[in-house]
């Protein structure tokens, strides 16, 4: 035939297209009724609407032709739902295809009974199921199988009654590898659904099967096979040993999921294992499997990169001669290349740390910054987690530094700040020349890192005093973060060289509580003033306390144990690569398309209802109930009177309120003294009215007469002002006023939040 004469099955619509397809459809020639029903099947899969020639398309049914068939049986399964009524006419056809000779006609007639999912065509569809889970061919029966699962989605009872779920349950049974795994997967969504939880339950027995008809499955079936078998509990190591030994040869399956469940088995019935020589063995055996994986697309590499993160945090010892294999290459996507550096780091030991700080430090010349950065973070890792290794990282580092790259420089100084607090009192040698890139830092963490360098050792640095100076010039415009580390910084420095920085800490001091708005910064620095003008001995204390030394870095990004093992269930799954259980992110119910659309429907059914009664009641008053419709909730959420709820005032301190109460100048300038006799109070003493800031003026007599004397002026705001006890700080402010009580939320307020709430 020519190939202009060819029928165009996606040609654009013209006028009266559906009349011409009605009246082919209606032809008496077969091949003009197949290219009619193919136009139509056309239509539908671009979103055109053809429900119209529904019992014209039902009528092509009874043919011998399987390929019109199977086109029909395609647009009944789409457009059954909106036709309900007229499927009973398809009814007959659909039970004699059950009874055809050819298999593939029967398992295509028992799977399109499964797919409509109306109610009416269940009562028929019992019958012809019954007869395809006993059928000879496995074809056919592996296709029942799954429509016992539909049929169980639809009408549970039903299931049960007739019996489909023991007969499936014997399926297990079944010599054929395929129905086997086509059994397994119906009864394991089966199980999920279930009220009991007693459809699937995996015993010896079950066990046996299921293994016998692994190796011959396709690689779906092996990965439902799987999946049930990680479900079961050896009864003792031998148990467990033999069902590895049977898993293992799914390790080299070139199915990279087929892989990854292999390995979920193996990482679970690990830990029934008693034998430490099989235990080895198995992990050397699971290491070229998951080394194979990343010679795949950067997607798969990505998902086995995740599961490989969980694996070794529980089996540390697996792949540590294989770390070269995760060295990034140039080509390989951001995502991975951050999952790759992730895992260099746990690989690390003492052996291979040369050749990695070799490698990070290539990787901190590339042009993508993140990477840059978290390659030198990495670099500081190595020095965390490996003590011998700590020197070897400091001179990579230094390296870095003098390369004078701005954002790489910012990155090593905030690095060395952790390793000097993992190693105190062991590189100080290296400040000077942190200290030469003082001008060059704009990050806030960069900033205060180095600030927190020289705080820490400022009796080590001869003009410590003058680098604070340096960045108390742009204090007002620092990050908060900048702001509290030069806090901190100053009273060290005041704490061990009072004579030469007074002055610095009493400008600070008074910038920070006056002229700060960050709350954060500003208590703090009410804290520090307090301290240091009730009891030196107390601040020195308190501020220069030994801290301890900062934690294995590494052991911060490993998971709880109890979260560890739901992930290794879960290995080959979303939950794998979230590294959350599922429930963070899967509600309790399946959302499936019908789940949804009975929803909708049970929403809209509900609002009518609601509206009918409203009507019957009182046709002009609002509903008195809101539908059960959850974005109905959401869009029309109402929090009562819109009213707004009175807050808190709080009165700023003033600077012309410092003439009154005590003069914490000449009390900061007399601190030398007073640090070298070691008198004062305790520092519980000290620091006894600092269970929270309204308690802060309870720490001496002078601070208690001067809050008596504003209490006594105003009796309410020393009830109602939550920094009351601080309007004596200095004279800094006055006695707040009395704040109005904010109102108490309505019952309908109350009623509202808690149905957003059942939301979630």
């Amino acid at each position: 035939m020519d190939v202009f004469s060819k029928p165009k099955f996606f040609a654009n619509n013209t006028k009266g297209e559906n009349a011409e397809l009605l009246a082919e459809l209606n032809s008496e020639y077969r091949d003009r009724r197949k290219d009619a029903v193919k136009r139509v099947i056309a239509n539908m899969t671009v979103g055109k609407d053809v429900s119209g020639l529904f019992p014209q398309v039902v009528k092509n049914m009874q043919t011998e032709d399987l390929e019109m068939k199977k086109l029909v049986y395609l647009y009944l399964m789409n457009y059954a739902k909106s036709n309900p009524d007229l499927v009973i006419l398809a009814v007959n056809t659909f039970v004699k295809d059950t009874d055809h000779v050819n298999p593939l006609i029967r398992a295509l007639a028992i799977r399109t009974m499964g797919c409509i999912r109306v109610d009416k065509i269940l009562d028929h569809l019992c019958e012809p199921l019954r007869k395809c889970l006993q059928d000879d061919n496995p074809y056919v029966r592996k296709t029942a199988a799954l429509c016992v699962a539909k049929l169980w989605d639809l009408d549970q009872e039903r299931a049960i009654d007739n019996g489909f779920v023991t007969t499936l349950q014997d399926l297990i049974s079944d010599s054929t590898p395929m129905v086997v795994a086509n059994a397994v997967i119906a009864l394991a969504e089966m199980q999920e659904s279930s009220v009991n939880k007693d459809v699937f339950v995996v015993n010896v027995a079950v066990m046996n099967k299921m293994l016998a008809a692994l190796n011959e499955c396709n690689e779906w079936g092996q990965i439902a096979i799987l999946t049930s078998l990680a479900e079961y509990r050896p009864l003792d190591s031998k148990e467990a040993e033999s069902i590895c030994e049977r898993v293992v040869p799914r390790l080299q399956h070139a199915n990279g999921s087929v892989v990854l469940s292999a390995i979920r088995v193996l990482m679970i019935f690990l830990r029934y294992i008693r034998n430490d020589e099989f235990t080895k063995g198995l992990i050397k055996k699971m290491s070229p499997p998951l080394v194979s994986l990343l010679a795949s697309a950067p997607e798969v590499q990505y998902v086995s990169l995740r599961n490989i993160n969980l694996i070794l945090q529980r089996r540390p010892d697996i792949l540590q001669n294989d770390v070269r294999v995760f060295f990034c290459k140039y080509n390989d996507p951001p995502y991975v290349k951050r999952e790759k550096l992730e895992i260099i780091i746990r690989l690390c030991n003492d052996k291979n740390v040369d050749q990695i700080l070799s490698e990070l430090k290539e990787y901190a010349s590339e042009v993508d910054v993140d990477f840059v950065r978290r390659a030198i973070r990495a670099i500081g890792r190595c020095a965390i987690i490996i003590d011998e290794a700590s020197e070897r990282c400091v001179n990579v580092l230094l390296d870095l530094i003098n390369t004078k790259v701005n954002y790489v420089v910012q990155e090593a100084i905030i690095v060395i700040k952790d390793i000097f607090r993992k190693y105190p009192q062991r590189y100080e040698a290296i400040i000077p020349t942190l200290c030469q890139n003082l001008d060059s830092l704009d990050e806030p963490e960069a900033k205060g890192s180095l600030i927190w360098i020289v705080g820490e050792y400022a009796e080590r640095i001869e003009n410590a005093d003058e680098l604070i100076e340096n960045f108390l010039e742009t204090f007002l415009e620092e990050n908060s973060q900048v702001q509290l580390q030069l806090l901190t910084a100053t009273v060290k420095l005041f704490l061990k060289k009072p004579s030469q920085s007074q002055e610095i800490v009493h400008r600070v001091l008074q910038t920070a509580t006056q002229e700060i708005d960050n709350p954060d910064t500003r208590d703090r620095a009410y804290v520090y003033w307090r301290l240091l003008s009730t009891d030196p001995q107390a601040a020195k204390a308190v501020v220069l306390s030994e801290k301890p030394p900062i934690s294995v870095d590494s052991s911060a990004n490993n998971l709880s144990p109890a979260l560890m093992d739901e992930l290794i269930n879960n290995i080959s799954t979303l939950a794998s690569v979230y590294h959350k259980p599922a429930s963070a992110f899967m509600g309790n119910k399946a959302f499936s398309a019908d789940a949804v659309r009975k929803a909708a429907v049970a929403d809209a059914r509900d609002e009518e209802q609601i509206m009918g009664e409203d009507n019957v009641t009182s046709p002009t008053a609002p509903a008195a109930s809101a539908p059960k419709n959850a974005m109905a909730d959401l869009l029309d959420l109402d929090f009562g009177s819109s009213e707004p709820v009175a807050t808190p005032v709080m009165s700023p301190p003033t600077s012309n309120s410092n003439k009154s109460g005590p003069n914490y100048s000449a009390d900061l300038f007399d601190m030398s003294s007073d640090m070298s006799s070691g008198g004062g109070s305790s520092v519980f003493g000290g620091m006894g009215g600092m269970g929270g800031m309204s308690g802060m003026g309870g720490l001496n007599s002078g601070f208690q007469q001067n809050q008596n004397q504003n209490t006594a002026t105003s009796p309410t705001a020393s009830r109602n002002d939550a920094f009351g006890d601080l309007a004596g700080l200095g004279g800094f402010g006055q006695p707040a006023p009395a704040v109005s009580q904010p109102k108490p939320i309505s019952s309908t307020q109350s009623s509202t939040v808690n149905d957003l709430l059942d939301l979630f």
